[in-house]
């Protein structure tokens, strides 16, 4: 029965909740569009926009006189990440940075803009980067993928690599999502003012109602004194005085 009666409290307790943020629903959803439209501000006026130009390149070894198997392409596939960290490392980058003259960047301020990929069963590595510029963003895209190739033929002993697709030029943004932003705006400021409406109701320990002598005195309500009609206006004026 105490079991049942706690669950009971417990359960008119999350009903008030709801019922208060329900009763202040205007708030809240003003809130959250404000919140809206101070993400979608940033994203779309503050924020600098960013590119991404990618190109891809197809790495296998041949051997004299024979076809490609499927041995071949699962080797390939565990050597990726060896390809990865060829393309990220120093001497590639470095490499770069002096060929495009990119006095302003550093070892690792490039790092940070080249991202390498390689798709599951295939020997094919993509390298993006992203720039603030997208014309930068392919030249960088370029010089990485030919520096790159001869780099990885030296160190891997590879016959030959092959570019499957050459760097884009961007013409569309690749971030920050305008959407992304608004979103994430909006649902924040609805989780901060739901945070400060129930604080607000949590630390409001006055007594409104006869319920509420019962429900937290658990006092029986004999009588309720009426107020005056007037008498609160005549204590408004007492206190302007």
């Amino acid at each position: 029965m105490e079991n049942h009666r706690e669950n009971d409290v417990i359960e008119v307790d999350l009903l008030e909740i709801i019922n208060i943020l329900f009763s202040r629903f205007w708030i809240v959803l003003g809130t959250g569009v404000f919140a809206a439209v101070i993400g979608f501000t940033i994203s779309k006026f503050v924020l600098t926009p960013v590119y991404e130009s990618t190109t891809k390149i197809y790495i296998l070894n041949k051997s004299e006189n024979t076809t490609v198997t499927y041995s071949d392409v699962q080797m390939g596939t565990q050597l990726t990440k060896d390809y990865a960290e060829l393309i990220n490392s120093r001497y590639v980058l470095e490499t770069v940075i002096g060929q495009l003259t990119l006095s302003e960047m550093e070892y690792k301020d490039l790092l940070k803009k080249v991202s390498v990929t390689t798709p599951t069963d295939t020997r094919i590595v993509s390298i993006t980067v992203t720039d603030t510029d997208p014309q930068q963003a392919q030249n960088i895209a370029n010089c990485i993928r030919e520096v790159a190739g001869e780099h990885i033929q030296n160190v891997m002993d590879i016959d030959a690599v092959n570019v499957v697709e050459e760097a884009n030029l961007p013409t569309t943004k690749a971030g920050p999502s305008v959407i992304k932003w608004t979103a994430i705006g909006g649902i924040l400021g609805v989780f901060f003012v739901c945070v400060a409406i129930l604080i607000h109701y949590l630390l409001d320990d006055t007594i409104k109602s006869s319920e509420d002598v019962e429900k937290y005195l658990g006092l029986s309500t004999l009588a309720l004194i009426p107020v005056a009609p007037g008498e609160n206006d005549g204590k408004q004026k007492s206190k302007r005085k």
